[in-house]
């Protein structure tokens, strides 16, 4: 029963809440290699709720979700992760293709799928 108003809502709001942890423990992920990877992770993490608000944005707005919406997520994330450190901004881009990759294969299973059930009706 999510439209895409509160899909939109609920992920402009993880997305303030995640970058305002991030930024509070800003010095803790830069302490050491494993929390700077962490770090990283959860840039990506921002990537994926930007992503799915410009997507629900553009599809409330009749727009078709495209690259456009990948690259401005992207930008998003990687300007986050650079507020923490340097190496934050690399493994959040690896971290953001592996979710990229991810919701494309969920996408098109889940595309495959209406249309299966659309050609048997």
């Amino acid at each position: 029963m999510s439209g895409t108003g509160s899909s939109m809502l609920y992920s402009f709001l993880t997305f303030t809440v995640i970058l305002s942890l991030q930024e509070m423990y800003r010095g803790k992920l830069a302490s050491s290699e494993l929390f700077t990877i962490f770090g990283g992770f959860i840039s990506s993490l921002l990537f994926l709720v930007s992503l799915t608000f410009i997507g629900n944005f553009q599809e409330a707005s009749g727009m078709r979700t495209g690259w456009g919406a990948v690259l401005l997520a992207e930008a998003i994330a990687l300007i986050a992760a650079s507020t923490v450190h340097r190496v934050c901004i690399t493994t959040c881009f690896l971290f953001s293709a592996g979710i990229l990759y991810e919701v494309n294969k969920l996408s098109g299973m889940t595309l495959a799928k209406s249309e299966s059930k659309t050609k048997r009706h």
